[in-house]
């Protein structure tokens, strides 16, 4: 009996570690993916804000 119940809490714990662990990494991958969407995002405003700036920029000096 008592090894059914060693052999049970080992089953127990690796499922754990295998399911936290994989948890944890599909949180993770989730941040890093809305993170880089977040910052890809910011760089497209900066980059139009640029080209607004230059356009602006050339028609203050042709003036």
């Amino acid at each position: 009996m008592a090894l059914h119940s060693l052999t049970w809490g080992y089953v127990r714990i690796i499922t754990g570690t295998i399911g936290g662990g994989l948890l944890g990494f599909y949180v993770m991958h989730r941040l890093e993916v809305s993170y880089k969407e977040k910052m890809n995002e910011r760089l497209r405003k900066y980059e139009s804000e640029l080209k607004r700036r230059e356009q602006v920029n050339q028609l203050e000096d042709s003036v």
